[in-house]
């Protein structure tokens, strides 16, 4: 069976593709404002569902949709899309020589059934210089990523430490987007082991 992937994210594309899934893929445009007082944690479920719902429309009503939204909390301030160097600079300043928190939620719409999870992860930056900063925004890396870097890319030079998942940094963890598959009962598109007859 083929499932389809509400994203036109190359990250996401390629942590899908790696799990041996069939899959089609597009972007939708929802409204991604965080409401006022909204807890990071709830805003990227419900972008998530957002994305499903929004690409439930154009595709095969029988296909599972997965969607999946991802944010970089400090300070309870969720760092979006940078809009130029100087707000990338802003971003990685306020992120250097801590942690923050990479949250991604990811939602699979199947049989009539919204499905959800969520990945938390604490990342911790060395210290980052402005001249590193304005380097880095020059390598056209930062533009479309929340938080202003890529873990994945050259941003990873920044990365101290990772407690958590890897792939939900990236943008798509693979441990909640499998138990979701297997919990929707989407046997084929995900690993089983039997002890028992191992």
């Amino acid at each position: 069976m083929d499932i389809h992937l509400a994203s036109s994210s190359p990250r996401r594309h390629e942590i899908l593709g790696a799990l041996g899934l069939r899959f089609t893929a597009a972007g939708v445009d929802i409204d991604e404002t965080r409401y006022d007082g909204e807890p990071a944690t709830e805003m990227v479920v419900r972008l998530a569902i957002a994305k499903t719902a929004a690409a439930r429309a154009s595709v095969d009503q029988s296909l599972p949709v997965i969607g999946a939204d991802t944010a970089v909390a400090v300070d309870d301030r969720v760092l979006g899309k940078p809009l130029s160097g100087d707000d990338a600079a802003q971003m990685l300043a306020s992120l250097s020589g801590r942690t923050h928190e990479v949250l991604t939620g990811v939602a699979l719409d199947y049989a009539g059934r919204v499905r959800t999870a969520t990945s938390v992860t604490v990342v911790r930056f060395r210290e980052i210089s402005p001249d590193e900063a304005r380097a880095y925004w020059h390598t056209g890396e930062p533009l479309d990523k929340a938080g202003a870097y890529a873990v994945q890319g050259v941003g990873g030079i920044f990365v101290e430490d990772i407690s958590g998942s890897y792939s939900g940094v990236v943008g798509l963890p693979v441990f909640e987007t499998a138990a979701l598959l297997a919990d929707a009962g989407l046997v084929g598109l995900a690993l089983h082991l039997d002890s028992e007859n191992a």
